[in-house]
């Protein structure tokens, strides 16, 4: 990799801010995406040397469960020996997450000169790559230099036209279909599906957690070589409750696990174990071992998604923000953990997010108090629009500015019994992580 010299990770970020933001600026809907094409990042990619030909790829995408999905896989991989480069967004407290060996963040010296090259061939583009676009192209770069035996992919918004979409993966992976990146027009799920098929690939094999019947054409059309269908050829067949996680049951067309202890909360993450499960042995192209499902899941963990900060009061953090994702939280908070106490709830979203209906999924009407807040981002809603939103329908709620004021006002009105319980968006997960963990 070219190098350039006396790179700072300062430096590499400061070109990055000069580039569009997608991520904090747009507001993308399945439907209407006919702007969108994936030539500017192929040109990028290819003055880098076309990194993502060298390595063999798991792409994922789906409306929730991508993340954890993704790292479940990395573990795996990792624990049967091979090295594993993963790419992930958003990241929920320094960029560095986003690019990954073995499941540990890139560090400062050598993203530094990763942005330094890719800065070097931006300027000769006739284009204006977005700050995704470059995060992207500098994690398949550094995953080629690293020789790594896998990456792991996981997909910003959609998938056909997403920049880490000039990737051929051997393995494409669907979480689910869901509302979100949506305005709820007639047919928006079609729309959806037919976006994140976009992945799938010729010639791969596909692990389909999606099991609505009429969605499974627009994903067969795509044409993988074979297909792995939840419910069908994968599944979970046991999820119970533990102290720090769940044990799970998990079988493939391959396999049979009995007994694993995952240490993530909620019942949802025994779908995306299964999903994990199946995929790395598509991958592989052979079965795993007990042991090796035992170590990888043992002590997993994804910051900012049901993130367990504190006990004493229970203080959680959680970035979903569409309805089946807080309807899961809600689940898992209540599934999980006794709580004696009062319910605080911390709110922060995105504009373009319809307030009324995620705090309902949250069932925020019976909480003791919510705080709304700001996130740091250029989309995020004010807090007195959201509390105004709030209490039109009844919620005992104020605008507490930043999220940091948030979870401090919540820690003092806390005692021991209370949880407490923020979600909405990764950046209002991390800003209050940062707060509690420094």
């Amino acid at each position: 990799m070219t190098k350039r010299a006396a790179a700072t990770l300062a430096d590499g970020l400061a070109f990055l801010e000069r580039h569009i933001n997608l991520e904090a600026t747009a507001n993308i809907s399945a439907g209407k995406v006919e702007h969108l094409s994936l030539d500017p990042m192929r040109a990028l990619v290819a003055l880098l040397g076309d990194p993502q030909t060298d390595v063999p790829f798991v792409h994922l995408t789906g409306t929730n469960g991508k993340g954890s999905t993704a790292m479940l896989i990395t573990r795996l991989l990792v624990a049967t020996g091979l090295s594993v480069g993963t790419y992930a967004s958003p990241h929920v407290s320094a960029v560095n997450e986003r690019i990954q060996g073995n499941g540990i963040p890139i560090d400062d010296d050598d993203l530094a000169e990763l942005l330094a090259t890719v800065e070097l061939v931006v300027s000769t583009l006739d284009h204006s790559p977005s700050y995704f676009e470059i995060m992207t192209a500098s994690a398949y770069r550094w995953f080629a230099d690293l020789a790594v035996d896998a990456a792991v992919a996981e997909v910003g918004i959609f998938g056909r036209y997403d920049a880490t979409n000039v990737a051929d993966g051997r393995v494409a992976v669907i979480t689910n279909v869901g509302f979100d990146h949506t305005d709820g027009h007639e047919g928006w799920r079609t729309d959806i599906a037919e976006e994140k098929a976009g992945i799938i690939k010729p010639g791969s094999t596909l692990v389909l957690g999606e099991t609505a019947t009429e969605l499974r054409p627009i994903f067969l059309g795509e044409g993988a070589d074979d297909v792995l269908v939840r419910g069908e050829d994968f599944g979970c067949h046991d999820d119970r409750l533990a102290v720090g996680g769940r044990v799970v049951g998990i079988h493939t067309n391959r396999s049979r696990f009995d007994d694993v202890f995952m240490s993530l909360h909620g019942g949802h993450q025994s779908r995306n174990a299964a999903l994990a499960v199946a995929a790395t042995e598509a991958f592989l192209d052979a079965a795993l071992s007990q042991e090796v499902v035992e170590e990888a899941f043992a002590d997993a963990s994804l910051p900012g998604r049901f993130e367990v900060l504190g006990h004493g009061p229970l203080v959680v953090v959680d970035g979903a923000h569409n309805v089946d994702a807080l309807t899961a939280a809600v689940r898992t908070m209540t599934e999980d953990f006794a709580n004696n106490g009062r319910r605080i709830l911390i709110v922060g979203i995105m504009r373009g997010r319809d307030p009324v209906t995620l705090l309902e999924a949250v069932e925020a009407q019976s909480a003791d108090l919510v705080l709304a807040c700001r996130p740091p981002s250029p989309r995020g809603l004010p807090a007195d629009e959201l509390a105004a939103a709030g209490r039109a329908i009844g919620v005992r709620i104020e605008a507490a500015g930043e999220p940091e004021e948030a979870i401090e006002r919540a820690l003092l009105l806390a005692d021991d019994r209370d949880a407490i319980f923020a979600f909405g968006s990764l950046y209002v997960a991390g800003a209050i992580r940062d707060t509690i963990l420094g």
